[in-house]
């Protein structure tokens, strides 16, 4: 073994061991959470990031806006548009929300290749997964929640009937979160399928509206055919039909299939199961995408 030169140092270079407070799993996990909620709004980033999802979440409310403006100058005694449907009348804007929020929030990870760093801090990949469904889940439960408050404070001002605007509008922060999480699981996995935003964009779109327009046609072809009971069946295979039948069905809502024929207690326990496991399946999925991913 050759010795050391004579001239040999050992040189402090200026680390020091981390003697602060650690603080945990738990904390990483909020900060993931709110990381990725500011995201999807794009705060935090440049004012060109924030350009699209902030111009819609205005479109989205402006509805609401003219809908108190025209109660108060008319003296209606009920809301245009009833606050359980609201998601569905926006479907087309709450669409384009979700196909930039969820890319933005798993794709880019994916692009960059910055998983493996979430990784070595105290989290488990089953967190990940957690906290990026919470957070499209809250920020998609925001984007229609908000118009739905600024009804219902018109509604107050208005001087509508306040015990039947208080349940209606409960009835329809139940159908929201229903809505959010079910559409949140759908994006969320799609998403994660690729590293490619704009190819997560396309795909989510594609799955939203491509069955919606199918199944609206087999409505119709099925009601001229004489079938007005395989209306509510045919809507299980879209999720925008689904949902509509599920708020109609339980939360008091309009149903506008064709044949405006009200489901059958068969069906309406369908549609719930239906929601249940794709939400369920979809959070499995992704699950095991992460468990490879990074």
């Amino acid at each position: 073994m050759t010795a050391p030169a004579p001239d040999a140092r050992i040189h402090d270079i200026g680390y020091r061991r981390y003697e602060g407070e650690r603080l945990g799993a738990m904390y990483a996990r909020r900060s993931l959470f709110v990381h990725s909620l500011r995201g999807a709004y794009g705060l935090g980033r440049s004012a060109r990031s924030k350009l699209l999802p902030i111009g819609l979440f205005v479109i989205m409310c402006a509805p609401a806006v003219v809908m108190v403006a025209v109660v108060m100058t008319t003296g209606r005694d009920e809301l245009p548009i009833e606050y359980t449907a609201y998601g569905v009348f926006m479907q087309p804007i709450f669409g384009l929300y979700l196909a930039l929020a969820a890319p933005q929030m798993v794709s880019l990870d994916l692009r960059y290749k910055t998983i493996p760093l979430y990784f070595s801090r105290p989290i488990e990949r089953g967190d990940y997964v957690i906290a990026k469904f919470a957070s499209l889940t809250a920020s998609l439960f925001l984007f229609v929640g908000i118009p739905l408050l600024i009804s219902y404070l018109g509604s107050l001002l208005a001087k509508l009937d306040f015990v039947d605007q208080t349940t209606a509008f409960a009835r329809g922060l139940v159908a929201t979160a229903v809505f959010a999480v079910l559409h949140a699981a759908i994006g969320l996995l799609i998403a994660s399928m690729t590293p490619r935003r704009g190819f997560g964009v396309a795909a989510i779109i594609s799955v939203l509206t491509i069955p919606y327009f199918a199944v609206i046609s087999l409505m119709v072809v099925a009601d001229e055919q004489g079938s007005p009971d395989a209306v509510g069946w045919i809507g299980l295979f879209s999720p925008g039909s689904l949902f509509e039948g599920f708020q109609a069905k339980f939360l008091g809502g309009e149903l506008e299939f064709p044949g405006d024929q009200m489901l059958t207690n068969a069906a309406g326990a369908a549609y719930v199961v239906v929601i249940a496991a794709i939400i369920a399946l979809c959070y499995l999925l992704l699950t095991r995408r992460y468990r490879k991913a990074g």
